[in-house]
């Protein structure tokens, strides 16, 4: 997450990525969203959301003060309008896991349903990140921990291609580090996933001498640290939201020797997540900080993208609750894209759906809102009811909605 999620220290995508990257034929006009079914895990926040084939993969968060190590819950969503808790992993005491990827792999070490999960540490607890076997979701297998330093993993993603399978890794507070060859991108060849071997790594600060202290200056934000990353399809190109940077786009053709491509403009700073659609020529970037939109951009030319549009919504919706916590009640979260459309999620404004047809002039379509949960955790509305979408994701018949009050939401797919 950002910057207060990270509490002052620290800041603080998805089963098939041929689909999600390259593009999926477009749907017929949205109509509206409609709720198909809910459920609200307890215990703590929840974080982001995936799917794979009919399941859920809800991932956990930790509260102001308390860490409840929810790990990764797994719904069953053969019946959406109620959805069926299966089975938990990556409960590890001490640590939180808010983002997790699930994707189907084949290699040379390993054939079916793999997850990467992040980890990050409450105090002393283990750092990093985990490797599971969910082929049989309803009895998830641990194949590997790996320990990263110096916090662990923040944002995560898994790609498999060329009968390699690789997990990518954003540890932001590295690029903080009191080494200068520390660097917060690194690449880790899990081909045979219960040996995962690091391969190479990148930083603004070890290969370009663009380094930054870990605080900046009151009333300002301009550190540079990798705060997630996604490849394309065919994992030869990686994109870093790279917070005051802006999206860093590296050549990883080679993953022992990341290229620097180049990268968009720093514009309103927080670079936070980014998504490829229209064939990897269109390039979503969001940013999270108080009343940040997401950009579109064209990366056809990775050395020099061209600013296309900043998505905005309609002046008349108004997020849902006052964040005293955590002021980003009007900021994007995480984008995803299916065709022509692009999903973000969008905190107290929900879940918002827009048509790109013409990415110059994005469309706003409709946006979900789930009803206000309250706050037990002391993070966003401590006392009272607020609604925190963190994560959307998009599956061939429904969409997948996270909040972090109020647990995972099943929505229509529009049509």
């Amino acid at each position: 997450m950002a910057v207060r999620l990270f509490l002052g220290v620290w800041l603080a995508v998805v089963s098939t990525a041929a689909a999600t990257h390259a593009g999926t034929q477009a749907t017929p006009p949205p109509n509206d969203f409609k709720v198909i079914g809910h459920v609200n895990p307890g215990g703590g926040y929840s974080a982001d959301v995936v799917g794979e084939r009919h399941y859920a993969y809800l991932s956990s968060r930790r509260g102001a003060q308390d860490c409840p190590a929810q790990g990764v819950r797994v719904y069953d969503l053969a019946n959406p309008r109620h959805p069926r808790h299966i089975a938990t992993f990556a409960r590890l005491a001490g640590t939180w896991t808010e983002k997790t990827i699930v994707r189907r792999v084949k290699t040379p070490g390993f054939n079916g349903a793999l997850a990467v999960t992040s980890f990050q540490a409450c105090k002393d607890g283990f750092g990093g990140f985990g490797l599971f076997d969910v082929t049989k979701p309803a009895h998830p297998r641990k194949l590997a921990l790996v320990r990263t330093q110096p916090r662990g993993s923040h944002e995560i993603w898994l790609a498999a291609a060329r009968g390699h399978a690789w997990v990518y890794t954003a540890e932001a507070a590295a690029e903080f580090a009191l080494t200068r060859e520390s660097f917060g991108f690194h690449i880790y060849d899990v081909t045979h996933p219960r040996s995962p071997n690091e391969v190479g790594g990148w930083s603004a600060c070890r290969d370009q001498g663009d380094c930054t202290p870990l605080t900046s200056p009151p009333g300002t934000d301009h550190r540079r640290l990798v705060h997630s990353v996604i490849t394309n399809a065919s994992a030869t190109r990686a994109y870093l939201s790279y917070w005051w940077l802006g999206t860093v786009i590296l050549d990883i053709s080679d993953p022992s020797k990341p290229r620097y491509l180049g990268r968009t403009a720093s514009g309103q700073g927080n670079a936070h997540s980014a998504w490829l659609m229209n064939g990897e020529r269109i390039l979503l970037e969001t940013h999270e900080t108080i009343r940040g939109r997401p950009v579109v951009w064209n990366i056809a030319d990775p050395a020099h993208p061209v600013r296309l549009a900043t998505v905005r919504l309609p002046a008349r919706l108004s997020p849902d609750g006052v964040f005293t916590g955590l002021p980003l009640e009007d900021s994007v979260h995480d984008p995803k894209a299916v065709g022509r459309y692009a999903y973000f999620s969008w905190y107290g404004q929900g879940a918002a759906l827009f048509d790109l047809k013409n990415p110059r002039k994005p469309k706003f379509l409709m946006r979900f809102q789930p009803l206000p949960g309250r706050d037990r955790h002391g993070l966003l509305c401590p006392g009272d009811t607020c609604t925190a979408v963190w994560g959307v994701y998009v599956m061939p018949h429904y969409v997948l909605v996270s909040d972090l009050n109020s647990g995972l939401w099943v929505v229509s797919r529009p049509r």
